[in-house]
């Protein structure tokens, strides 16, 4: 996103919230911006074969059959279990997105096994960007009141004001963004060497 679209973001809300509402609306959509930033400049020219390749020949990866990209789930996270694929990355960060949207906006039903990697490069940025969009379009309509209540968090924790879960949306998907332009950087290393 650039300055421009962040200031124009910011145009729109203050003409739709109450004025109570917009530091903390502001704040969170600030914090957004700068990780989606960070995510679109690793995702942009993202091809297939960088977004499949395995740091360490194992580590957390997606694997298909039959036409159904699944992925691993680790057993736990020691450092011992090698480092993630790209490809698995950005499935968690469908997987992680989706349980928010489900539990907070929807049945609060959804599985991980529901949520599958959508098999290339190009099609999981266009599904983040949606993601995106949406993320940023609830949060600009969400009251004061909305954001203090705690009865949307329901997933990955629980009785916590639903602002807090968003500034931890906004966390782990700068983690994210950080751990694919990692791999991204050990990957162009290796091709230059």
């Amino acid at each position: 996103m650039t300055d421009g679209a962040a200031e124009e973001n910011l145009v729109t809300r203050q003409d739709g919230l109450e004025p109570e509402n917009q530091v903390l609306v502001d704040t969170l959509l600030f914090q957004f911006d700068i990780a989606c930033q960070m995510l679109d400049f690793h995702l942009h020219d993202l091809d297939n074969g960088t977004c499949l390749w395995r740091p360490g020949g194992r580590g957390l990866h997606v694997t298909e059959n039959q036409g159904v990209w699944s992925a691993d789930w680790p057993e736990n996270e020691e450092y011992g279990m090698g480092a993630s694929s790209i490809a698995w990355i950005t499935w968690h960060i469908l997987f992680w997105w989706s349980m928010v949207f489900d539990y907070s906006f929807g049945s609060g039903t959804l599985t991980k096994e529901a949520v599958t990697w959508p098999g290339s490069a190009q099609a999981v940025k266009g599904e983040i960007e949606l993601m995106e969009d949406k993320w940023r379009s609830l949060l600009t309509t969400l009251t004061d009141e909305e954001l203090k209540d705690s009865s949307r968090t329901k997933w990955p924790f629980e009785n916590r004001p639903f602002y807090e879960l968003a500034a931890w949306l906004n966390l782990e998907l700068m983690k994210n963004a950080a751990e694919i332009g990692y791999c991204r950087f050990m990957r162009a290393s290796l091709d230059h060497k």
